[in-house]
């Protein structure tokens, strides 16, 4: 504000400060730097020094000739030191000086001439130069005269435009007929770089000054008139009253014309440097540099410069080259899995046989894992499991009620709120690119009119087609075949053909009883102990309590309901020893009712099966193994089979199939062979809200059908699964396991299969067939001899 008055004052006493002229100017100067500005010849200056040692320097000069040389700082430079300086400068005669408290001193200086520095002398207390003076021509020639016109027209324009010119400077100008030094007047007092400064001053000859000077004046009213059209057409637009506004939006509309945005630039280089520093493959690093160019010409306010600002954040902050070493220790990666999971040995063995593989050969690609299990074993903390194992990362993703394609593929990015999929989402979270990735209930995908997701995945899971996934937001290849994937699902018939195959399937059966207690002891009770803020030295459940729990109050294949029971009797606990109670407490079997309620599961077998029409079958449903009443009665009538319970397709022919074989062997059975005329004959399975089907409840139906015209009750301890044929033959089913484990848990003591199952007796623990009879049959005749209770013979009385 002081230099701007003393500038105006200057300005209207210029003859006031011409004083003598000073021909010899010493050899050796106090040297003032100066920043941010440039003081030229034969001009008129006011400047303010700050430093101590310049004010010295200043005081020096004043007790003697008064002159001094003043050089500026180089544009950039923060240290005050030598070699920063420019080497020219200028002598300058101090005419005034002005002190103002708390600010320095101000001094109104007169340029002499241009000054050379040859070599710094002393830097303390000031700094000292020996200069060399540099003659100036200032001889009027024809051009000189012409630009010097062409320069008096500018300025007269130049005041009209610009509110920081005083007017006496065309006056002032129009007095000057010296070329050299009008060009350093225009220089003095028009807004310019300070490297455009010093280029003026240091330009050899009149002629190229005042180019210099007139040029960068036409570019400030080129400026001047463009802010001022830009400023009435957005006035225009406004509302007046809305200030803030507006300034905004001429601000705006400045950086579109002038293409100058300093926050602008800054973000551009902010994004060029993460694009280098993000190593992206060739094909990547071409597309980031080709949409990094649209940005830059694009104004920030545009739509889609938003569109492509997301768009490079995405492509720099994925993980394309950014990997965790695995951890290659068989044993730690057993005693980590053993750890954390009981059983499972054929998983456990097939991580082990991976990590074996991966040592052996360091650049194998990720297998493809589906885990198929009834709720509740393990299957999704079994992936956490093997990630920890292997050292990396770990990332779930749930697919149950997916429908559309784009969220495996990301949608295009010309679409509003476009993203990539969850693919590629999930890696950028995870942060490398080999993460182990759950896709958890894979079984239950949707298809609309959307897409189908399961198409997708065809290529996210096939080793030979994942190293060039395309992701339709990226609209580039990304390398999935790094990743472990694990699949999850509770059954595999849902599961779409052509992306089972692509998976190699791990079966995961349910848990029996003494499995279960052995993880609730080592792994749910401890869990639920310390979730609820008990003392473990002092709450314990023995094992008679767990078996109440798992027999009485859950009814499942995995050890979910089993947990959350334990945490039930755990609150009730906690609710005690919040209330005071202070010693030990031992959970047993007799006060569990106390804890959970009354009884929900009770065995009915015996019940069900104590007369004649009622077998026992076994069934697999995607929740594990469980058992099947099958219940047939007969009435007057001719109206055939009645079906109900919720029978599909496939039940509902086995049901007729057996009837037919029923009649067809009628004679040998010793049933009337005239029933079918005689009766009705009425084949219901309970639970008729849940939906049913599947052929391996064959020999279940023809059993009771038997059992109901032979009036012969089927053993209670018996259970049965197989297809049948209309010959008779008793064909293999699946699920045996989780069928062994339902009859188990039933109190069957005896399971009828179909002798081509024998094979499968094997992978069943030998723990699990403890107790169980296991026959074997291949006929329909082998079945009802064994299943049926034949009535005892009665003796004639003679």
């Amino acid at each position: 504000m002081v230099i701007d008055k003393l500038k105006s004052k200057v300005l209207q006493n210029l003859e006031e400060y011409a004083g003598p002229q000073i021909k010899d100017i010493p050899g050796e100067l106090s040297i003032i730097p100066l920043k941010d500005s440039v003081v030229f010849p034969l001009t008129i200056s006011p400047i303010k020094i700050e430093k101590k040692e310049s004010i010295e320097a200043i005081d020096q000069a004043m007790g003697k000739n008064k002159i001094i040389g003043v050089v500026a700082f180089r544009e950039g430079t923060q240290e005050h030191r030598p070699e920063n300086l420019y080497t020219v400068g200028t002598a300058v005669l101090i005419h005034k000086m002005l002190k103002i408290p708390n600010q320095g001193i101000v001094l109104i200086v007169q340029g002499l001439q241009k000054i050379s520095i040859k070599q710094l002398i002393q830097t303390e207390p000031f700094w000292k130069a020996v200069v060399e003076t540099v003659p100036e021509d200032n001889a009027l020639t024809q051009e000189s005269e012409a630009l010097m016109r062409n320069a008096l027209a500018q300025i007269q324009k130049l005041i009209s435009l610009v509110p920081y010119l005083p007017e006496e400077l065309q006056m002032a100008a129009s007095q000057v007929e010296d070329p050299l030094k009008l060009s350093y007047l225009i220089a003095s007092l028009i807004r310019m770089k300070l490297s455009e400064k010093q280029e003026i001053l240091e330009l050899p000859d009149q002629v190229s000054k005042l180019k210099k000077s007139v040029s960068i004046m036409n570019r400030e009213i080129e400026l001047l008139e463009l802010g001022s059209k830009i400023q009435s057409e957005v006035q225009g637009e406004l509302d007046k009253s809305k200030k803030d506004f507006f300034l905004r939006q001429q601000l705006k509309a400045i950086q579109k014309e002038l293409g100058d945005d300093d926050d602008g630039e800054a973000e551009y280089e902010e994004l060029k440097k993460k694009i280098e520093d993000a190593h992206l493959p060739e094909e990547a690093h071409a597309e980031a540099v080709k949409e990094l160019k649209r940005l830059k010409r694009m104004p920030p306010s545009s739509s889609e410069y938003h569109v492509i600002r997301t768009y490079l954040d995405w492509l720099v902050e994925i993980p394309w080259d950014i990997s965790t070493e695995d951890n290659l220790d068989l044993q730690r990666a057993r005693d980590i899995l053993d750890e954390d999971h009981y059983d499972l040995v054929k998983i456990k063995d097939r991580i082990i046989e991976y990590l074996a593989v991966r040592k052996l050969k360091k650049d194998m690609k990720g297998p493809i894992l589906c885990l198929i299990g009834p709720p509740g074993v393990g299957k999704t903390s079994l992936g956490k499991s093997i990630a920890r194992a292997l050292g990396r990362k770990f990332i779930r993703q749930s697919l149950g009620g997916m429908h559309d394609e784009a969220e495996i593929r990301g949608h295009r990015k010309t679409y509003i709120g476009a993203m990539p999929g969850k693919i590629i989402q999930s890696l950028k979270r995870a942060g490398t690119n080999n993460p182990v990735f759950i896709l958890d209930e894979i079984d239950k995908v949707g298809q609309d009119f959307r897409g189908d997701p399961s198409s997708a995945l065809l290529e996210v899971l096939d080793p030979e087609q994942n190293n060039t996934f395309m992701d339709h937001y990226l609209g580039l290849t990304f390398d999935l075949s790094k990743i472990l994937f694990i699949a999850t699902a509770n059954s595999l018939e849902t599961i779409q053909g052509p992306l089972r195959d692509r998976m190699e399937v791990l079966q995961l059966s349910g848990y029996s009883q003494e499995e279960k207690i052995h993880i609730a002891k080592k792994y749910l009770v401890p869990k639920q102990i310390a979730e609820h803020g008990l003392d473990p030295k002092k709450v314990s459940f023995n094992d008679e309590a767990l078996k109440k729990i798992i027999a009485s109050y859950t009814h499942e294949s995995g050890v979910r309901n089993l947990e959350r029971e334990i945490g039930s009797v755990c609150r009730k606990i906690a609710a005690k020893v919040a209330s005071g109670y202070n010693r030990s407490i031992v959970v047993t079997a007799p006060k569990i009712k106390e804890y959970l309620g009354v009884e929900r599961i009770t065995r009915e077998v015996a019940q069900r099966t104590s007369h004649a029409g009622v077998a026992t079958g076994l069934a697999w449903t995607a929740a594990g193994g469980d058992i099947l009443f099958i219940e047939a009665t007969k009435m007057p009538g001719e109206k055939g089979l009645i079906l109900t319970g919720q029978l599909g397709d496939v039940m509902q022919e086995s049901a007729k199939t057996a009837l037919s074989l029923i009649r067809t062997r009628a004679k040998q059975l010793g049933i009337d062979e005239d029933f079918v005329r005689k009766y009705d004959l009425h084949l219901h399975v309970p639970a008729g809200a849940i939906p049913k089907d599947g052929p391996s409840a064959g020999i279940t139906m023809a059993t009771a059908l038997a059992s109901l015209l032979l009036d012969q009750p089927v053993n209670k301890d018996v259970a049965m699964t197989g297809e049948i044929t209309l010959s008779g033959l008793v064909l293999p089913i699946g699920g045996l396991k989780e069928k062994t484990l339902a009859a188990k848990r039933a109190g069957i003591k005896t399971l009828i299969i179909p002798k081509r199952n024998q094979k499968d007796i094997d992978e069943i623990d030998k723990d699990l067939r403890k107790g169980l009879k296991f026959i074997f049959v291949d006929t329909i005749d082998e079945v009802l001899s064994n299943a049926l209770i034949k009535k005892p013979v009665r003796k004639k009385k003679h």
